[in-house]
């Protein structure tokens, strides 16, 4: 074919939250866009396929079959086994009501050209798709990430799951080996605890969660082991033998009773057999990563690069995030560089864990002078009656301005909306503090920290003051 006619505005390589949303931008103002992803049942990406939309449908099961065993409390009898077939059926249920607007023929039918297949680079501005070849004036990289793997002595013999195939399962294993203790390994750890699995976490850091403040991983690791969860830090796997997984710790091996394993240790990008070498693409030295800078650009301008394959923050809106940082700046004369400082990320364990803006390492490293404002739920009064626990921490600068923090707190991704608004917007806790939060929502321990944040403005100096305005002698 001739270049003309196979000559685009935008070739966007890899269909998942990032790549969509650039490509259906273009798309909607009539530019040509070329979208590639390797099959139709990837389109969509990992949210819908491995990672947010088929976990969080498991949880939702996982929560109400675990609420009905709460009721036993109050004399209601409840018996039986959960049939994982059926609660994958579920899963798969909602995946499929979301993938009727993400497929290759509703992408067609909108205007956009859809090639399914594996691209490869052939030169500073095209790739290949099953020998066909494509040119482009912008070229977007948004291929994503997998789970990385592990090999141990014995793996052979045991199932290993990792977020790629643990929505495939169709027994449900009597104890369930959690490798890694980040958020995938929490979540879904205590999903299968819900549904009636004997849940083990190994992880080799001396915390869980460790992006997250060092008294949030505390508070989930007391949270899961009151469930149940048996959890070893500081360890790592060693062998797979007699039914059971060997486990190194400081202290001397350890023998963990185990029928299948997950496999939740990081990702690795999703770079190979690109042959970005063709297009003046530069990788690391190790050729794990993609050499980005502030603008998302590879080290050839005109191919850019969105979501995970980015590097960096590993979230659907994430790669939202960065979608509009593209747009933004091929249409603009004044370019934006990629900013995460009122960014927010949700923890969807029970209780939730949403941790928004710029945290106590971050605003310690750049020098930023602030406080530390922190309640309980246990003096909120609308968790004591849902007998909730956790806390909200929210770091205070100058003036009161909210900087981040963090929620732990049934449905804390739905309340800590406000917070993120607040600091996008420069906010202060004054601002928060005098908006009326009806009572008892469970957006209101907002709203006493808030208050502490006032209190504590309150100085003798104050006090004198406002009792010479009563009327009073100083």
């Amino acid at each position: 074919m001739k270049r003309n006619s196979n000559q685009y505005d935008v070739i966007v390589i890899g269909a998942g939250s990032g790549g969509l949303n650039i490509a259906g931008f273009m798309n909607r103002i009539n530019l040509k866009v070329l979208l590639i992803d390797k099959s139709d049942k990837n389109i969509g990406g990992d949210c819908l396929n491995f990672g947010c939309v088929p976990s969080k449908a498991l949880i939702h099961v996982a929560r109400e079959i675990y609420a009905g065993k709460k009721s036993e409390k109050f004399g209601r009898n409840i018996s039986g086994n959960i049939d994982i077939k059926k609660v994958m059926d579920y899963v798969r249920e909602k995946q499929e009501i979301i993938r009727v607007h993400e497929n290759a023929e509703h992408f067609r039918k909108i205007g956009m050209t859809v090639e399914l297949g594996m691209a490869k680079f052939t030169g500073k501005d095209s790739v290949s798709v099953d020998s066909k070849e494509f040119f482009a004036k912008k070229i977007i990289i948004a291929t994503g990430s997998r789970p990385r793997t592990f090999e141990l002595e014995g793996l052979d013999k045991v199932p290993v799951y990792t977020n790629e195939t643990i929505f495939d399962i169709e027994t449900l294993p009597n104890n369930l080996v959690f490798v890694g203790g980040g958020p995938i390994s929490l979540e879904l750890g205590q999903a299968f605890t819900m549904l009636g699995s004997n849940v083990t976490i190994v992880h080799g850091g001396t915390k869980l969660l460790e992006k997250e403040d060092l008294e949030v991983g505390v508070f989930m690791k007391n949270e899961l082991e009151s469930m149940g969860i048996k959890i070893i830090l500081n360890s790592r796997p060693k062998k797979f033998e007699n039914g059971e997984l060997v486990v190194t710790t400081p202290t001397g091996e350890m023998r963990v009773p185990t029928d299948a394993i997950f496999a939740g240790i990081g990702r690795v990008l999703n770079i190979e057999n690109l042959d970005l070498e063709n297009a003046g693409v530069d990788l690391s030295e190790d050729k794990s990563k993609i050499f980005v800078d502030k603008y998302l650009r590879t080290t050839n301008k005109n191919i850019l690069t969105v979501g995970d394959i980015a590097g960096g923050l590993m979230f659907t809106h994430a790669a939202e995030l960065h979608a509009g940082v593209i747009i933004s700046n091929f249409f603009s004369p004044l370019k934006k560089k990629l900013n995460t400082d009122s960014f927010g990320w949700v923890t969807y364990t029970s209780p939730e864990i949403a941790t928004f803006g710029l945290g106590k390492v971050e605003l310690e490293k750049r020098k930023i002078d602030f406080q530390e404002i922190e309640s309980s739920l246990d003096e909120d009064d609308r968790a004591i009656v849902d007998s909730s626990r956790g806390f909200l921490k929210v770091f205070v600068g100058k003036k009161g301005k909210v900087l981040g923090g963090t929620l732990v707190a049934p449905q804390a991704g739905e309340i800590v909306g406000e917070l993120i608004l607040a600091q996008t917007k420069g906010l202060t806790l004054a601002d928060l503090f005098n908006r009326v939060a009806p009572y008892p929502t469970a957006a209101r321990i907002i709203k006493r920290v808030a208050s502490k944040y006032q209190a504590n403005k309150l100085t003798e100096k104050a006090k004198k003051i406002l009792r010479f305005l009563w009327g009073c002698k100083i």
